[in-house]
């Protein structure tokens, strides 16, 4: 049972990062643009700063939500303010589910590989200049590590292992796609794996408001 637990975690932090990652910003539009000057090593480059970036949020939301867990109308405050902003970004991506879906023009400039530091920083700084990865964190991330403290430290390690593994996957792709100066994606594909996981993020976000209303009652 707790390796089923622990399995559930893992998968549906996979699928929510998945939505995060694939939804258009910053940091997909730095990938794109180091992928181009560094080639396919950039993309896992950046991720690799990103995650070293979420390694040490999540450690800190470890420690300070311990503290707080056994408070039911915080843990309540938590799980509904998380679930309604899943609701908010599921619904966001279902009305436009092809919104965002990354191309390239064939123009693909030999690579200089140069200093790896600058895309691993790069991953870092972007991330926190990006005020909806900070948002992420304080609602949806919090609203993860809270269900994932239940399972304790395997719970926290399945919940980061899947979410990194998401941002490394999907950025490894860009940059394969990019490297090679062609489509990477094709739109009708990507706009299905975003309308399925929109879906799976309002299933998740209701399932997260009706915990939270549960704990309060």
């Amino acid at each position: 049972m707790a390796d089923l637990t622990l399995l559930t975690i893992f998968g549906t932090s996979f699928l929510v990062g998945l939505s995060g990652a694939t939804t258009p910003g910053p940091l997909l539009a730095y990938s794109i643009r180091e992928t181009v000057r560094r080639g396919f090593v950039a993309g896992p480059t950046i991720a690799l700063g990103h995650s070293v970036l979420e390694l040490a949020t999540v450690i800190l939301l470890a420690v300070g939500l311990k503290r707080i867990s056994e408070s039911d109308p915080i843990i309540a405050f938590i799980g509904i303010s998380g679930g309604t902003f899943l609701l908010w970004m599921g619904w966001g991506i279902l009305r436009n589910p092809s919104l965002g879906a990354p191309a390239t023009n064939g123009q693909i400039q030999p690579p200089c590989r140069g200093n790896l530091a600058i895309p691993f920083w790069g991953g870092i700084v972007i991330s926190l200049s990006n005020p909806f990865w900070t948002i992420w964190w304080m609602t949806i991330g919090v609203t993860f590590m809270t269900e994932s403290l239940q399972s304790g430290i395997p719970g926290i390690a399945a919940f980061y292992l899947g979410h990194t593994l998401s941002d490394f996957g999907w950025y490894s792709l860009v940059s394969a796609g990019v490297a090679s100066g062609r489509r990477f994606i094709k739109e009708r594909l990507y706009t299905g794996i975003m309308q399925a996981c929109g879906f799976f993020i309002v299933v998740l976000g209701l399932f997260f408001i009706a915990t939270g209303m549960t704990t309060l009652g």
